[in-house]
Formats: structure tokens, sequence, C-alpha cells
């Protein structure tokens, strides 16, 4: 089965708030993290909302980071025949240190399909931070039955 392209979307929750601060060292990663040397674009779309797109000579790469909200979405666009967006993935999910992650990949110009392909959608959970978390909770339950 002959496919054009893949395409991997994500969904970063609860990011590092210090790793959403530095643009320059994000594309200077997601640089390395690609077999060629994309042109990046920058800009605030809002005060809290910022683009980078990364445009490359078979593919792009385009993130949108919410500060506010420690939520990063990111697209991951290849049509390189070898190409393993989930290596990017990796270096972004390292990067950022999200909670969550929920990625979705897609096969594009899949012609060896007639009916409608479902995406396949997976989402992880990084581990010490929901024991982390778990532990906060605990002892808040402690502290408020405590005072009760």
């Amino acid at each position: 089965m002959k496919i054009l392209a893949r395409q991997l979307t994500l969904d970063l929750y609860n990011c590092n708030s210090k790793r959403l601060e530095n643009f320059d060292e994000v594309k200077e990663i997601l640089s390395g993290a690609t077999n060629s040397e994309p042109k990046f674009f920058s800009d605030a779309v809002e005060e809290d909302h910022f683009a980078i797109i990364g445009v490359g000579a078979k593919g792009h790469i385009a993130l949108h980071i919410y500060k506010n909200l420690r939520y990063v979405a990111a697209d991951i666009f290849s049509c390189e025949e070898n190409s393993e967006p989930e290596e990017i993935s990796k270096v972004l999910r390292k990067f950022f240190q999200p909670d969550k992650m929920k990625s979705t990949f897609l096969k594009r110009g899949d012609f060896g399909q007639e009916k409608e392909v479902k995406p396949k959608i997976k989402t992880k959970v990084a581990p010490f931070r929901r024991v982390k978390n778990a532990g906060a909770k605990v002892v808040k339950k402690l502290v408020r039955g405590g005072n009760k």
C-alpha cells in the first residue's frame, strides 16, 4: 500500500511552563529533530498564543503554544517515504514535559483504500507527574479531613 505522506497531530497538556517561553530553543530542537533545515516563521497570535511554523522541502511542522493554558498543539507532516514523525513527537514530549499527550496518526494520500479510514489515536500520561499529583490529592484530603 503506497501512501504519499504521513501526518501526526499532538496535543500536549499541562506542559512545563518554563519551556513555553523560549521560542529560539523550540526552533533549535525542531531543527535537530528533522532531517532537513526547515525555514521557521513565528508570530504572536494573541497575548498568550504563539505560532511557530517550520517549512521544509518535504513537509512542515506547526506548533501553537498557549502559555496560560500550558498547552501545545503540534502538526507534523512529512512526504518523505521513510519518515517517522513519531521521533519528532518524542523530542517534543521530552522538551515540553507534558502531564498528558494525545497523538493522532494519519496516512495521507492512501490510494490503496477506498473506504473511510479512522485515524489511530494514542493517549499517554506521564507516570511520575501522575504519582506526584495523586500524592498531592491525598495530602489535601487528609488536611481537609483533619480540620472538620
